[in-house]
């Protein structure tokens, strides 16, 4: 198909919606062509399905671009190779937010229109401006058939008074945000949930509720609980901490359907969760929660299964969903925590699936002391750390649940199999496997900078990584800073009146020991990235301690500038960090050095001598 034909195809001014309202009826399902496909955000562990993967692409109408995410369930049109770059695409299904001048286009459902073509970047796109009436508007809209399709009235809480659906405020803080006020109301996904979004509204299933907990520190104290929240398009995590906890800690249970607004909505702090969301939510005096009169609508379970044989290729500590026939239960044990000195009651379990392996899940507290499921019963379990004590093991977290005997297809596959077969069967076990992960051998694997960022890096909890790269740019305005001169304090030291220093845990000293903390700009032939050193890197980079460049810069500034610049252009092995860190309202990766060292020439050509022996052989 000609360029002119795929051009005069494509929906003029569809991207990106002039008036999000209506964009529904003007282009029920516009044409736009692909210029970008990113994948987004979280790294798939090994063995892990891939339904966790997120996609960004950009999509054009030859005159404006949009940024746009691509939901889960569409991700097939990339796994199939159908989406490309410069194909053409017909979107049936989708959502757009203009946030503060800021456009996301959220699609559902869409179609490569193949008979179209692949062509080359057509027009001149800028990116679109939202109009400043639209800042404030983050609208649900869609195609045929999903959520933003139709508008819907739940019903109001007939039993309960207003006050306690409306949150600690009475009337949700004096503002009108709850569908018994307005009326129709259009459902956001919880897929598309963002710190952009405003005025959304969600219908979703609480699928584990927490016990309340409470806090005492010397700052005061508190209470808090969470829920775990699923519609069809995910899941998410929603907390209520003091008021909120009063309000809706009853209201919410589990297995019941509900119409929530007016949250918070924050980055996902992973090592409290085990939902695969970059964001969650928390309850706010103004939140709105009412109960949905249908109860249907809105899945039971989701479950990203692991098979028991493929525990071995994922990481440790990685956080799973399993589905097994249970073999044997185990007495409840008690174990005394070594860091608290609390008791703990403890079950173990054995699993067995049809990949004919067994893995042990320990259960905890509570749920060991009433577990009551009798063997060859099928229990699937949402949420489990996995551990390398004994080659393989789980351990069912604080935040995860468990179903018995659940309607769905895995569970019912493996009862047959277990029926006709599996009984009689012998089971593999994950014994005498190598440990992976932490200090114990755990190989980081060597990124380029692209990789580094395309593959989100540290946005879902810490990741490591090496590299190999050139520096190009060291900051020199604050490379070091004054330091404790007693061994292993490296807090920072203050001049006093007198002229010495000292920190606020030990004696003063004429002068303080310098430590490095560099802000490194390194490059590849991929791209550049800025890196966080601390002292002993800095010492591998500078080739003298910070003491010795400090002294340098007061007696000769001329000198020092001498000195930064023979670091530069060297090329070293840098081995990362890479974590996300919050500042305030920001939240941005940060990409630390864990350590660096010259490259090994000799190494290096004797690896990639390897390797060009093993293209010779499998050519």
């Amino acid at each position: 198909m000609s360029v002119a034909a795929a051009q005069q195809a494509i929906t003029q001014g569809a991207a990106i919606f002039h008036d999000p309202g209506n964009v529904d009826q003007l282009f029920p399902v516009p044409v736009l062509q692909c210029l970008q496909i990113k994948p987004l955000g979280a790294q798939q562990a090994p063995g892990a399905p891939a339904q966790n993967e997120r996609f960004r692409v950009v999509l054009s109408d030859t005159q404006n671009y949009v940024q746009c995410m691509l939901a889960t369930q569409a991700n097939h049109v990339i796994h199939d190779d159908q989406l490309v770059r410069g194909c053409i695409v017909r979107i049936k299904s989708y959502q757009a937010n203009s946030v503060k001048g800021k456009n996301v286009l959220i699609i559902l459902d869409l179609e490569v229109a193949s008979e179209l073509g692949i062509h080359d970047r057509i027009g001149e796109p800028a990116p679109f401006e939202a109009k400043p009436q639209a800042a404030n508007n983050a609208t649900a809209i869609g195609g045929s058939g999903f959520y933003g399709a139709k508008a819907e009235s739940p019903a109001p809480i007939k039993s309960e008074p207003m006050s306690s659906r409306m949150g600690p405020g009475g009337g949700g803080g004096g503002k009108s945000g709850g569908s018994n006020t307005h009326g129709n109301i259009v459902i956001y996904p919880i897929e598309g949930l963002s710190p952009y979004s405003h005025k959304w509204t969600i219908k979703a299933r609480v699928t584990s509720k927490s016990d309340i907990k409470t806090w005492h520190k010397a700052s005061g104290e508190g209470k808090l609980f969470s829920v775990n929240l699923l519609d069809e398009t995910g899941e998410i995590k929603a907390t209520g901490f003091n008021e909120q906890c009063d309000a809706f800690y009853e209201l919410l249970q589990e297995g019941q359907v509900y119409y929530i607004s007016t949250c918070k909505v924050n980055m996902a702090k992973k090592q409290f969760s085990n939902l695969p969301n970059d964001y969650e939510l928390a309850f706010e005096r103004e939140t709105v929660i009412e109960k949905a009169e249908d109860q249907t609508s809105v899945p039971q379970l989701r479950f990203n299964f692991v098979n028991i044989s493929e525990l071995q290729n994922v990481e440790k500590d990685a956080t799973v969903d399993v589905v097994g026939v249970l073999k044997d239960v185990g007495d409840v044990n008690q174990i005394i925590a070594k860091s608290t000195g609390k008791p703990y009651d403890k079950r173990e379990l054995t699993l067995v699936d049809d990949s004919h392996f067994s893995v042990r899940l320990t259960v905890w507290g509570k749920t060991a002391t009433t577990f009551s499921a009798q063997p060859e019963s099928v229990v699937a379990f949402k949420g489990v750390k996995v551990s390398d004590f004994g080659g393989r093991s789980l351990s069912l977290l604080a935040s995860g649940t468990m179903a018995l005997d659940p309607d769905i297809e895995e569970a019912h596959r493996l009862k047959g199999w277990y029926d006709s077969q599996g009984r009689a069967d012998n089971f593999n076990t994950h014994a005498g496997m190598a440990p992976m992960g932490g200090a114990t051998g755990r190989q980081d694997q060597l990124k380029c900078i692209s990789q580094v960022r395309d593959e989100g890096l540290g946005m879902e909890g810490d990741a490591f990584f090496n590299l190999k790269a050139t520096i190009v740019y060291i900051k020199q305005e604050t490379f070091a800073y004054p330091a404790c001169r007693e061994e292993g304090c490296n807090k920072k030291a203050l001049e006093q009146n007198d002229g010495r220093w000292r920190c606020e845990n030990h004696n003063s000293y004429d002068r303080p020991q310098y430590r490095y903390i560099m802000s490194v700009n390194v490059s590849d032939h991929t791209g550049q990235l800025w890196l966080s050193c601390f002292d002993d890197v800095g010492r591998a980079i500078m080739g003298m301690s910070a003491d010795e460049v400090m002294e340098i810069k007061e007696n000769n500034e001329e000198r020092v500038a001498a000195v930064f610049e023979a670091a530069n252009c060297s090329k070293l092995t840098f081995r990362c960090r890479a974590r996300m860190d919050t500042y305030g309202e920001n939240s941005r990766v940060r990409y630390q050095v864990q350590s660096a060292a010259p490259i090994d020439y000799r190494a290096e050509a004797v690896k990639l001598a390897d390797m060009i022996k093993q293209f010779g052989i499998s050519s």
